[in-house]
């Protein structure tokens, strides 16, 4: 579960938003137009959040946010089920469509995660989006509930976070199992001390239905949408829940809503394999550092897995860096094949007994910076997945899981098992249970579907355009993480087109 957050580090980044923010100087026009809202149909008794005037103002560049187009606070009720009680707020970004004259309406983003910030990803509009979209359409990103500047999901501190994310995620005996056990009790109670009272909603179909409160605001009547791997459920839940509001979605990187947690994982963890393994391939072939064949470079990669395993690499020279840590740093660059090299150089270091770029990578990874960690998204992952599924309940059932998790993946597998063990002591039961999504009456649904993912397997695309009545499925052949802006033109041009005219690909389509 943990490495969907890598998405909202990669796409949300200050590296990302500045490289944006570099193209085209800026944002377009300073002053998004007055909302036409609310539009389509409102919910009986949710009548005062649709019809809210958003007030939107320049982002705080004293909150790290900063940058191109507004921001405005939205208020949603904290339990959808008692609307004239308690509400939160949500923090939205919104980029101004360059092209007033011929603007189509709004296109919301989700990043992913669950956990990634959209009013970061927002900001980056020019270089996530083709230049045609940023043109005719205003662009909202916004933090979903619990996330980031939105009412936020709180449970440790830098030192306590720490722990957490280096403690051995692939326990070899009873005393690793205990101190894995003692951090993850530590997150779960942490969160009910600290956010009690937003756990029990932060729930996807709560994200989803804040959507609709979004929508009816701008005065959209339908949603036009993109979201990245766990923004795809987000999306295909928002879709179940109000088809008839479906103007143009596209889901990338899709997670399969009707897999069982179980199943996700192992499916994650041959992803990640199947990722390592085209890495591998693909740096013999150039006669890396790490040997001239797919084998060698695997064998050196496992050799610094098993190496801080048994004694920890160097590191920053305050953090070392134990097998949890190493297994991050080995993990991140799997998402964009760009950083692949960077794989490369960590591991000739970490053969050496240095882990400082290993730590590098997984800090980026989890947001880490020096002066700690930069969002919540290592809180709120937890937060969203152990109420939206069951999940493993005990130790007991996680060591009666390990032999089929370690035959699927003995470099992975393990380390995803043992990453849901907060869930077992999460104080918020499960609302929701793993069920195919039809989302019948809803106009065409794209699914894009990338075939080496590392983190949401081809499969799960290929599974959910079946599952939708609408659904239409867009492959790229390729590695990394989703397919849209990532090196492909075939993809681009048929998801540019779908946003801008409304034509889905009449048939599934291979780029």
């Amino acid at each position: 579960m943990a490495a969907l957050t890598a998405l909202a580090v990669i796409t949300g980044g200050c590296t990302v938003a500045t490289r944006a923010q570099d193209a085209d100087g800026g944002s377009g026009p300073s002053v998004p137009p007055p909302s036409k809202g609310p539009a389509g149909p409102i919910p009986a008794g949710l009548e005062r959040f649709y019809q809210q005037t958003l007030e939107w103002g320049s982002c705080d560049p004293n909150s790290g946010r900063g940058g191109p187009g507004q921001c405005a606070m939205v208020e949603v009720p904290l339990d959808y089920d008692k609307p004239n009680g308690e509400t939160i707020e949500l923090k939205a970004r919104r980029i101004a469509a360059r092209d007033r004259n011929n603007r189509i309406g709004t296109l919301f983003l989700n990043p992913g995660g669950p956990g990634g910030s959209g009013v970061e990803y927002a900001s980056a509009a020019s270089f996530v989006l083709g230049e045609s979209l940023v043109r005719k359409f205003d662009v909202i990103g916004w933090d979903p509930r619990g996330v980031g500047e939105s009412t936020p999901v709180l449970c440790l501190d830098t030192a306590q976070m720490d722990a957490f994310v280096a403690t051995d995620g692939s326990p070899d005996d009873e005393a690793e199992i205990n101190a894995l056990d003692k951090v993850a009790k530590q997150l779960a109670d942490n969160c009910q001390a600290k956010s009690g009272k937003l756990l029990p909603h932060v729930s996807t179909k709560d994200a989803a239905r804040d959507i609709d409160v979004l929508r009816g605001i701008v005065g959209d009547t339908e949603l036009y949408y993109l979201g990245k791997s766990y923004g795809t459920y987000l999306g295909a839940t928002y879709a179940e829940l109000f088809p008839k509001n479906v103007g143009r979605l596209v889901l990338d990187g899709a997670v399969d809503p009707a897999r069982p947690t179980d199943q996700i994982n192992m499916a994650q963890a041959k992803g990640f394999d199947t990722a390592l393994e085209a890495f591998a391939a693909e740096c013999a072939q150039r006669s890396c550092e790490l040997g001239n064949s797919k084998e060698a470079v695997l064998a050196a990669v496992d050799k610094v897995l098993a190496d801080s395993d048994s004694k920890p690499l160097t590191g920053d020279g305050t953090r070392e860096v134990g097998q949890g840590l190493a297994v991050l740093g080995v993990i991140f660059p799997l998402y964009v094949k760009d950083y692949w090299p960077r794989l490369e150089k960590a591991v000739v270091d970490g053969l050496k007994g240095d882990g400082s770029r290993l730590l590098a990578l997984a800090d980026e990874y989890t947001s880490r910076s020096p002066q700690g960690y930069a969002d919540n998204s290592g809180e709120v992952i937890y937060a969203v997945n152990c109420i939206d599924h069951p999940d493993i309940t005990s130790v007991a059932q996680a060591k009666s899981q390990a032999a089929a998790f370690t035959a699927a993946s003995p470099r992975f597998g393990p380390y995803l098992l043992w990453g849901s063990l907060p869930c077992a002591h999460w104080p918020v039961k499960p609302v929701n249970t793993q069920h195919p999504i039809k989302a019948a009456g809803a106009k065409p649904i794209v699914v894009v579907g990338t075939t080496r993912d590392p983190a949401t397997p081809y499969e799960w695309s290929v599974a959910l355009a079946g599952q939708l009545e609408s659904g239409v499925l867009i492959t790229r052949d390729g590695d990394g993480h989703t397919g849209y802006k990532e090196g492909n033109r075939c993809v681009d041009e048929a998801v540019e087109k779908y946003f801008l005219e409304g034509t889905a690909p009449t048939q599934d389509l291979k780029c």
